[in-house]
Formats: structure tokens, C-alpha cells, sequence
């Protein structure tokens, strides 16, 4: 990779403003994607295989054996219906935008494009794994999806906020409202669905959504965007309220991310280092993270305590990807705040014009620890290291609680916040 950089410093309001409405955290690397030309030799390589997680939460005791210890989860028994943006967007962006992705796209694991915004898999395809059950199909995929482990509503670019995007959270939760509507009338009519009402029933609901909300908000001063942050949380704990009226009893919930480590956010030019903290991440992004989550958090503790027949995960998704690049040398990782696939070179490798896929970009090798895919996604082997993280339990609300204990389940009620 070689090195380069964007001039910048002082006024740059211009760029700033284009930053943050034409990208939308992750917009502009998915748009310049529609018009690629590179294809390179796909070589593979194996990063961290994320076995099934062991040990029951204590909300939780499996159906098959008294609760004495979660039993391995059949592909049959698991239904997951996700919601969010391209962190767990498999493909729905690429399928209804008809974007022909190229490589280094899906380079790694999948050795072709997907849809994904990565090299490889996301942490959504890590949880799958570790359930057994093939990857999530995109809802809005024509050709080739298999609705009958759930669907993937999740399409990058997605806010929280009702019209922030095109396929904002109330739209996904109206295509999953659709979604049961019609499974409920072919089950009406004497034929079988995808999903059955038991599946809806005993399916896993998760969100990971947010990250495009703040991006937006982060142009004003930081009291203002402290100040739109409930309204977004709102939104989130009205589609679980939804999803619970419908029947939804079994909910895990992701916080955002360490927005302030992204090479990205990183990029934009900005006065001085003032803002930086011991690690090179932008302070104010990541304390609006920070609040953001405080706040979902919260709103999720309220949720468990009035909706005592439910199993309701909230998981620090911040300090899993923060770890990477605060103790980025215990990964195996040389750069923790640059791209792999970007322009410019060190020391974040991203430039807002020249963005990964564009017909200048540099690309890292093939094997090379990089937490960043192209600025803005994460690298499969940092979404392996962070499903690995969040599979254990450790960083579950209540404490301990697996998605793999949530499978097999029945649910007692409780206090905890």
C-alpha cells in the first residue's frame, strides 16, 4: 500500500456537510460501489472460527432439559428476524438498488461479491454460525432467498429516525408486519409458509441500528446532538413495543459502535488534535455512542421490567469494537484506525472523493490484520473478533445471557435492570 494523504485543517464546512448527507455513515462506500471495475485474483485466508457458545442465562432455562445446560440448537429449531443498517445488512442494499458488486467485495470468505459491505462475513453471519442455521436471506432478495430460519430487513444506509432513509426502521418493521401478515394467510388457506406461527413465536429478534443517526447529527454542536439522541432510541423501542404486540418474545439488541475509531470520521479535517484521545479516536464521536447507548440501554431495562414474559438483551456492541484498537497489538493488528481498501495511504487510508472500489483506490493484502474494511465497515476478521466477544455473554444486559441460551428456551420473569 502507499502512502498519501488529503491536504486539510481550517475551514472545511464544504466537505463536512458532504461527509455527513451523502454518506450517512456508510452511504457514499455503498454508492461509489454501483460503478466498480476491479477485479482481482481472490485468494483466501481463514480468520477465527467462533464456536457455538456453551452456558445458560439466567432468565432463561432450555425446554429440553430442565435447564441444567443449552443443548446444540437444531437448524431447524432457529428463526431470526434482524433489522439495521450495513453492519448487518447480507445483501438487501445490493438486491434493490440492483448494484452488480465487483471484487475485492467478499474477497475473503465468500471468495465473490455478496452484498455485504466487507471483505467477508458480518457479525450477523457469525451468530448464525454459531446457531447452526444458514446465513440470513435479505427480505428484499428476488432470486435465491430461503425465508424458513427468518429474513434479513437490514439495508445499508438505514436510520432509525422515519424518513432518514429510504428503508428506515418503520419500513422494515412494516415489511416484517407484511411478512406475517401473508405467512398468517397462507397458513389461513391450508398452505405452508416459510415461518410458521410457531416460528414467529420462538423467533430471535434482533436490531443493530443507530450508527447512521449520530453520523448525521455529528455537524452540530454537541449539545444538539445530545438532544436528538432520545428521539432515536424512541424509535428503536417502539419497533421492539411492535414486534412484542405481534407475538416477539425473545429480543437481542446491539448498541452502536466506537464511531470516533473510524477512519471515516477520522478523516475529516479538523483544527488540531485536540479532539483525539490516547488512542487516536475522536472523542466527541465516540461519547455520542457512548450516550446513545446509555440511553438504549436504559430504554431496554424499561422494556424488561414491564415485559416480564420476555427476554429482552441489550449488548455493548462499543466496547467489543473498541477493544480492537485500544488493545489493537493483542489482535494481531499493526493499523487499528486505517482502511484496507481506501486512497490516500497512512494514516487512515480514506479520502471522502476517492473512496474503496474507486478505480484509484489502494488496497491492503490479501491476510493483513486492518479492523476497517473500507473506512467506515469493519474487516471479516474484526466482525469475527467481535462476534466471538458478544457470543460469550460478557457483554450482555443482563450479564451472562448467550443468544445460543435464547434459542431453546421458556422464560421466567424478572427484575433486573
Amino acid at each position: 500500500m502507499t502512502s498519501g494523504g488529503a491536504g486539510g485543517g481550517g475551514k472545511a464546512a464544504a466537505a463536512l456537510r458532504l461527509q455527513h448527507y451523502l454518506i450517512m455513515a456508510g452511504v457514499a462506500a455503498a454508492v461509489v460501489l454501483a460503478c466498480l471495475r476491479y477485479a482481482p485474483a481472490a485468494a483466501g485466508y481463514g480468520f477465527l472460527a467462533v464456536a457455538p457458545p456453551a452456558g445458560a442465562g439466567r432468565l432463561v432455562r432450555a425446554a429440553a432439559d430442565g435447564g441444567a445446560r443449552d443443548p446444540p440448537p437444531s437448524p431447524s429449531s432457529v428463526v431470526i428476524f434482524n433489522f439495521g443498517d450495513s453492519n448487518s445488512d447480507t445483501g438487501g442494499m445490493a438486491a434493490v438498488n440492483g448494484m452488480n458488486l465487483n471484487l475485492p467485495e467478499g474477497r475473503t470468505f465468500f471468495r465473490r461479491p455478496t452484498g455485504r459491505l466487507s471483505d467477508g462475513r458480518l457479525v450477523i453471519d457469525f451468530i448464525c454460525e454459531s446457531l447452526h442455521t444458514p446465513y440470513l436471506s435479505p427480505y428484499l432478495k428476488a432470486l435465491g432467498a430461503d425465508f424458513r430460519n427468518g429474513a434479513n430487513f437490514a439495508i445499508g444506509g438505514s436510520t432509525a429516525s422515519p424518513g432518514g432513509s429510504p428503508f428506515s426502521l418503520d419500513v422494515q418493521l412494516h415489511q416484517w408486519l407484511y411478512f406475517r401478515d401473508r405467512s398468517m394467510e397462507m397458513i389461513n388457506l391450508g398452505q405452508k409458509p416459510p415461518v410458521d406461527r410457531d416460528g414467529f413465536r420462538r423467533a430471535i429478534y434482533t436490531i443493530d441500528i443507530g450508527q447512521n443517526d449520530l453520523s448525521a447529527y455529528m455537524h452540530l454542536p454537541f449539545d444538539q446532538v445530545v438532544a436528538k439522541i432520545p428521539s432515536v432510541v424512541a424509535q428503536i423501542k417502539y419497533t421492539i413495543e411492535t414486534l412484542y404486540a405481534h407475538g416477539a418474545r425473545k429480543f437481542w439488541i446491539h448498541g452502536t459502535g466506537a464511531l470516533g475509531c473510524l477512519p471515516q470520521k477520522l478523516a475529516i479535517p479538523r483544527d488540531g488534535d485536540a479532539d483525539l484521545d490516547a488512542h487516536g479516536c475522536l472523542k466527541t464521536y465516540n461519547a455520542a455512542a457512548r450516550r446513545f447507548n446509555a440511553l438504549l440501554a436504559g430504554a431496554c431495562a424499561e422494556l424488561r421490567r414491564r415485559m416480564v414474559d420476555a427476554a429482552l438483551v441489550f449488548v455493548d456492541v462499543y466496547a467489543a469494537k473498541y477493544d480492537l484498537v485500544a488493545n489493537h497489538t493483542a489482535h494481531g493488528i499493526a493499523r487499528p484506525l486505517m482502511a484496507c481498501c481506501g486512497y490516500g495511504g497512512p494514516p487512515y487510508n480514506y479520502n471522502h472523493f476517492k473512496a474503496c472500489m474507486s478505480a484509484e483506490m489502494q488496497l491492503c493484502d490479501v491476510g493483513a490484520r486492518f479492523v476497517s474494511w473500507d473506512g467506515v465497515h469493519f474487516t471479516e476478521a474484526a466482525n469475527a473478533i467481535v462476534a466471538a466477544k458478544v457470543l460469550t455473554g460478557d457483554y450482555s444486559t443482563p450479564r451472562g445471557i448467550t443468544i445460543a441460551s435464547l434459542v431453546n428456551s421458556t422464560l421466567m420473569a424478572s427484575n433486573d435492570g
